[in-house]
Parts: C-alpha cells; sequence; structure tokens
C-alpha cells in the first residue's frame, strides 16, 4: 500500500475518534523506532492523536513525544535546507553559470539539485534516516559553496530545537487519550 492510502486511512480512523465539530487537519507518517511505524494526527481543535499502523491509539508518553520531536524536526530540516529557499538558490546557481560561469558551479548545481530530489520525495516518513541523509546533502551542498566552517544547515537546525521540543510538549498535554 502506498503512504498516500496509509495517510487517507489514517485520517479516516482519526476522524473516527473525533469530536462531533472537530475534522483532522493533517496526518504525518513517523518512523520513531525503525520498523514502527506511527501516524501523528492533528485536529482543527489543537488536540493531537497517535495511531499505529493498525489504527490502534498509541498510548506511551515517550513513544508519542519521539515521534512528535523527529517529525517536527524533519518538517523543520526539510524547510532549512539550502538556505530556507532551495529553488531561489537554485535558480541563482543556474544564473551564476550562465553568467559568470565560476570554477565549480556545476558541483554546487548537483550539489542542490540532490538536496532538491531528497525533498520532492512527498509526503514522506519522518525517520533519522532522512535527516541524516539531509544533513549529507546540505554539507555537500554547503562545501560546493565554499562553507568549510562550521555547518550553517547544523546550526540552524539547532535553533529549532526548541520549537521542536515545543510542538512535542504540545502534542503530549493536547493528546486525546490518555498516556502511560
Amino acid at each position: 500500500m502506498a503512504l498516500t492510502d496509509d495517510l487517507e486511512r489514517t485520517a479516516n480512523a482519526a476522524q473516527a475518534l473525533a469530536e462531533p465539530a472537530e475534522r483532522v487537519s493533517g496526518v504525518l507518517a513517523v518512523e520513531p523506532q525503525p520498523g514502527f511505524r506511527v501516524y501523528l494526527c492533528a485536529y482543527d481543535s489543537g488536540a493531537w492523536i497517535a495511531l499505529d499502523d493498525a489504527a490502534n491509539t498509541v498510548a506511551e508518553e515517550r513513544l508519542v513525544r519521539d515521534a512528535a520531536q523527529l517529525a517536527g524536526l524533519c518538517e523543520a530540516a526539510a524547510d532549512i535546507a539550502g538556505g530556507g529557499d532551495l529553488a531561489e538558490l537554485r535558480a541563482r546557481l543556474r544564473e551564476l553559470a550562465e553568467t559568470d560561469a565560476p570554477e565549480g558551479i556545476e558541483e554546487a548545481e548537483a550539489a542542490a539539485a540532490a538536496v532538491a530530489d531528497l525533498l520532492a520525495e512527498e509526503p514522506r516518513v519522518a525517520t533519522t534516516a532522512f535527516l541524516d541523509e539531509l544533513g549529507a546533502r546540505s554539507r555537500r551542498l554547503e562545501h560546493a559553496l565554499g562553507t568549510d566552517s562550521a555547518s550553517p544547515f547544523g546550526s540552524a537546525v539547532q535553533q529549532v530545537l526548541p520549537s521542536v521540543e515545543e510542538l512535542a510538549a504540545d502534542v503530549v498535554r493536547n493528546y486525546k487519550r490518555t498516556l502511560t
């Protein structure tokens, strides 16, 4: 079954748990543990629920928190990649290649394309492997652009960690079921 089918099936299961005026506003697929997928479901009311592959409610607080953190981190990292506007960066690199053709521009264009290719896979499952691959491709892009010191991507990801923690706390605080 395709991920889009899994997301739709999960959204329907989460909707069945909703209050009468409540609607599912989003579903994120997350693998907080290798081989174990959790679907983090948001409601327009601000409530949350996490369901497993069998559409059973996840009741373990640590697992729900881990899923929320990983989902938030993957989403933030995807937004940060390429300096926050990957399309603009790629357009600027193409322009430079056409007008100035500086040494190494092809490598920078290829590195930016590799980041874009990874991000084009949507919907995607939030995994540590995705984060690792995005980090590696972003670092390759940074090197191609001449950044050999501390990684701007890594620094930006570090800066969003408090927001990711707040998201996880919000999910736990507004969870539709009792967590253990």
